[in-house]
């Protein structure tokens, strides 16, 4: 029978496996352009979601990997992957929004301060939304480029 620490280091090998970590990534990656400035959330967030769900790592962020007993022989694991996924996060959004969760511990917690920061209504920018969704005629533009200026308002 193999032992924890065998079947640990197994996992780590496994690229299904939540703490695989692929020799290519790294802390500095920025996953998406443009990065958090406050006014995109939710672009933003979506696109943060679509990469970390490709590397495996969402569940870092909606908190459904949870953190490890201070027993768990995996803890580095988690606590590596966890700090790769902040570092992601950190390197997607402003500088100004980075200071403001730098000392945030763990990956959910920085993207729920995140959420409930940055995607609550804006009700002028709604207003203004609305203004431009009204004000828009097709004039000049093709019937492909009105449709897409009218589905990105």
């Amino acid at each position: 029978m193999a032992t924890h620490a065998a079947i640990t280091a197994a996992n780590l090998q496994d690229s299904t496996h939540d703490y695989y970590i692929h020799p290519n990534e790294n802390p500095s990656l920025v996953l998406v352009t443009p990065i958090l400035d406050g006014s995109n959330y939710h672009g933003w967030a979506r696109a943060m979601e679509m990469s970390l769900q490709m590397k495996n790592k969402f569940g870092f962020v909606d908190g459904s990997i949870t953190k490890l007993s201070d027993t768990d022989p995996m803890l580095s694991a988690w606590k590596r992957c966890n700090n790769l996924v902040l570092s992601w996060i950190n390197h997607s959004v402003s500088h100004e929004i980075a200071t403001s969760i730098i000392w945030i511990d763990t990956a959910s917690a920085a993207w729920k301060d995140l959420k409930d920061r940055f995607s609550q209504g804006d009700s002028v920018r709604i207003s203004h939304l609305h203004h431009e969704l009204y004000s828009l005629k097709q004039a000049d533009l093709s019937i492909t480029a009105y449709y897409t200026k009218m589905k990105i308002l």
